[in-house]
């Protein structure tokens, strides 16, 4: 035990030793910080002074993060999610001071508990509310930094013009028993941070507005959809059959039922077995889970939005995405161009359709028909380490794409859709009529990287369980593995032509709050255990 917190329990044992109970309850009719500045702008108040007026009258609470002592004087600032405020207690204000206990908070406290404390501030000059007064001053001395505090008072101004909460009544409603980050400059170590997300909330208040406008942007999504008709569903995380993607699943067991289940890749399956049963417009932000690496764009666990429109198609689903998208960057950042990795990336629609094709042939100096070129590509990136696939064991349509990925998606920079991509690698896509060979999909990108993937699905019941066959690899390779053959049999009672399309969240918010790693903008990243 650190020298700080035998300190700081020390002043524990003292406030209890006060009749001051440490760790509250209820306290109610808090104004937040940000909305005391607004009410202070709004009233005249002079340096210097308390305000009379009615509206000055206020009830704050929030996290110490600067604490000043000058004798006769106590300034605190406290830190709420809106941002911080200054309280300060003065030694001439303190006959009408009383400390508050957290689990009464309306009542005063002092030496001999509640009871007594009730009757304190009736006490004549001299007496019981002279105590009552000193054991809140003391409560006051012995608070640290990273205590909860609460306090009722008035409105007023430093000398130096400082909007300030003057506090009439004062409590403690948690001790810190262990001290913040050193000078409140924050987590300074990364993997501390992930770690202790609980202090890098409060600490860090650029990590916590990265949190709110997570929030917002989602909340935002949710209303757009929601003037489109869509509704929000649920659909299993735990799945007997995985599938709606290539990935390796996270396995588990059912006990009871003595059955391995699966923690879902993708939500898609279900939502479109939704489509079948006659709901028609279909969303869900859904908890997604892919037993793979963790990089700067990849985490095990993450956040898809997936949403399904009978009777649309894939364009249906640019027009949804520049939408959702551009209106979440002006929720955030009030306009529709975001700065990211030091780059000012332009959400405004609409966005570039380029083939996929034309992409690969642009920046990879060949078409993606010679295939023979491609591979030997593919091994000499693979030699040289800068290429994950093995040419020697991927399929044909594999390295493509990874080439694809090597070469283009680094210069996909502002939002664009790159459509029509290879049929190969769109199992559950409705192929182009016109070349089977092409699918009817998008995929979105921005900043280099893939935020989206969107189809004109695939309803033809007797083609998916023909692509979905073509696509079995066996028990060794868990990427694809089993038949669903009641996803087959849902599609064959009739899925109308429909458009779907998925979105990354994590990336998304990634991208509109400038952020570098998908683990800042997920609050309890996956990590290894500490050494």
């Amino acid at each position: 035990m650190s020298d700080q917190i035998a300190d700081r329990r020390a002043k524990l044992a003292r406030l209890r030793a006060l009749g001051i109970e440490p760790y509250g309850g209820r306290f109610v009719g808090i104004a937040s910080n940000a909305a005391l500045r607004a009410r202070g702008e709004q009233l005249e108040i002079a340096a210097g002074s308390v305000c009379e007026d009615p509206a000055a009258q206020a009830r704050a609470a929030g996290r110490v993060v600067l604490y000043r002592d000058i004798g006769s004087l106590i300034f605190m600032t406290i830190r709420d999610w809106t941002g911080d405020f200054q309280l300060g207690l003065s030694k001439k204000m303190v006959a009408g001071l009383a400390a508050v206990t957290a689990g009464l908070a309306e009542q005063p406290v002092r030496a001999g508990g509640a009871a007594a404390a009730a009757r304190a501030t009736d006490g004549p000059a001299g007496g019981a509310g002279d105590d009552a007064a000193a054991v809140a001053w003391q409560l006051a001395k012995l608070i640290d930094l990273g205590d909860v505090v609460g306090a009722d008072g008035r409105l007023g101004r430093t000398k130096t013009g400082e909007l300030t909460l003057w506090a009439e009544r004062f409590t403690i409603l948690s001790k810190a028993v262990r001290p913040p980050p050193e000078k409140w400059h924050g987590l300074t170590d990364v993997e501390a941070r992930y770690r202790r997300r609980y202090v890098d909330l409060f600490a860090n208040p650029a990590s916590r507005e990265v949190f709110l406008r997570r929030a917002r942007i989602i909340d935002y999504m949710r209303s757009v959809l929601r003037q489109r008709g869509f509704i929000e569903v649920d659909t299993p995380v735990l799945q007997p059959i995985y599938g709606g993607a290539a990935a390796r699943p996270f396995r588990t067991h059912h006990h009871a039922l003595d059955m391995n289940l699966f923690l879902r890749i993708s939500p898609e399956l279900y939502l479109k077995r939704c489509l079948v049963g006659g709901l028609e417009r279909v969303y869900e932000f859904a908890r997604c889970f892919r037993n793979e690496g963790i990089s700067p764009r990849h985490n095990p666990e993450f956040t898809m939005l997936e949403l399904y429109q009978a009777y649309g198609d894939y364009h249906d689903m640019m027009e949804i995405s520049e939408a959702l998208i551009a209106g979440a960057a002006r929720e955030v950042s009030g306009a529709p161009q975001v700065t990211s990795g030091g780059r000012t990336i332009d959400f405004t629609p609409p966005w570039p359709r380029c083939r996929y094709a034309d992409l690969f042939a642009a920046h990879v100096g060949f078409p993606l028909t010679d295939v023979a070129q491609a591979r030997a590509r593919a091994r000499q990136l693979f030699e040289q380490r800068q290429l994950a696939v093995d040419e020697r064991r991927a399929d044909d349509e594999v390295v493509i794409n990874a080439l694809f990925e090597h070469y283009v998606e680094p210069h996909l920079i502002n939002p664009t859709f790159v459509v029509d991509y290879p049929a190969a690698l769109c199992p559950l896509t409705r192929r182009d009529p016109a070349d089977p060979a092409r699918a009817l999909r998008f995929e979105i990108f921005a900043s280099g990287m893939e935020l989206g993937n969107a189809y004109s699905e695939l309803n033809d019941p007797q083609v998916q369980h023909e692509t979905f066959r073509r696509q079995l690899r066996g028990e060794e390779d868990e990427t694809m593995a089993v038949m669903d053959e009641d996803y087959v049999e849902a599609l064959e009672y009739g899925l109308p032509p429909a458009g779907g399309l998925g979105i990354g969240i994590d990336r998304l918010v990634m991208l509109l709050t400038g952020v570098a790693s998908i683990r800042d903008v997920i609050l309890f990243p996956l990590q290894r255990p500490p050494a």
